[in-house]
């Protein structure tokens, strides 16, 4: 590694039970990069994070963060038991030694300051997504992980959760790795795109949707500079399973060379 990288993957394979979920997966986070991986449900994006964050050992290849690294993690669902006594000051606190001093400042951040008191149950989907990121902020990480940070939000909510993140990428400086099964909508300021079902089958950057008509009628001006549609060309397509389909043209023809290897399930990893 060298010492502009916060995470090397080379060659990542990752096995349940004889079953391959990920395939020779190479790619580095760079500071202050945001990268977007994308993929049909079953692609392995989820189990593809845990290898990152340290949680599976990959059956092959390395994964190596830089030293030191501090990660801040949004998970794509946290169950809290709705019998729980638990306010949303008490919720960051547990995972901050108890010290609540940071927490006015980081929930204003988010928008969140006024649900400092409200019981986490209480929370519509768009505020638990809000203390759920001020929860990975609080860790003042060099590289900020999201598992569908998106999900359950309207496109509006995404927009302004897109716009939030982007600032803080600007002020606080850390990276943002993010997955997201949507194949068309991506954070307008990613500055690299991973398409992934098993292994990576390509990558690009995004591009604005300014001029896109299907969307110009739910953004105004301001708003569509925070979401962008993605468009790749590669050598094949994804059927409705997420199953890679060549085409029956030159495989290097969009610079893109197919991996001709066999797709299998994700095995134990859910929420793809």
């Amino acid at each position: 590694m060298t010492q502009s990288t916060l995470v090397e993957l080379q060659n990542v394979g990752l096995d349940f039970k004889n079953r391959r979920v990920l395939h020779q997966i190479s790619f580095n986070v760079y500071p202050k990069q945001i990268l977007t991986i994308i993929g049909p449900n079953g692609a392995g994006k989820s189990c593809l994070l845990k290898v990152i964050l340290g949680l599976y050992p990959p059956s092959r290849g390395t994964c190596v963060q830089a030293p030191g690294l501090r990660i801040g993690y949004m998970p794509q669902k946290l169950a809290v038991d709705p019998s729980l006594p638990l306010s949303v000051e008490r919720f960051l606190t547990l995972t901050n030694q108890g010290d609540s001093a940071p927490l006015d400042e980081v929930l204003r951040r988010v928008g969140a300051r006024g649900l400092r008191k409200n019981a986490v149950q209480s929370l519509s989907g768009g505020e638990f997504q809000r203390v759920l990121l001020a929860r990975a902020l609080l860790r003042k990480p060099d590289l900020l992980v999201l598992d569908e940070p998106a999900q359950g939000v309207d496109l509006q909510g995404q927009q302004a959760l897109y716009h939030l993140l982007a600032e803080l990428r600007d002020e606080q400086g850390f990276a943002i790795l993010m997955v997201s099964h949507d194949l068309h909508f991506v954070m307008a300021q990613t500055d690299q795109v991973l398409c992934l079902n098993q292994h990576v089958c390509c990558s690009g950057t995004a591009e604005s949707v300014s001029q896109h008509p299907e969307y110009l009628s739910l953004f105004s001006n301001k708003e569509v500079e925070d979401i962008a549609v993605y468009t790749h060309n590669h050598d094949h397509h994804h059927d409705l399973h997420g199953h890679v389909v060549a085409d029956d043209h030159d495989h290097k023809q969009h610079g893109h060379e197919h991996h001709g290897h066999e797709h299998h399930g994700t095995g134990g990893c859910r929420h793809d």
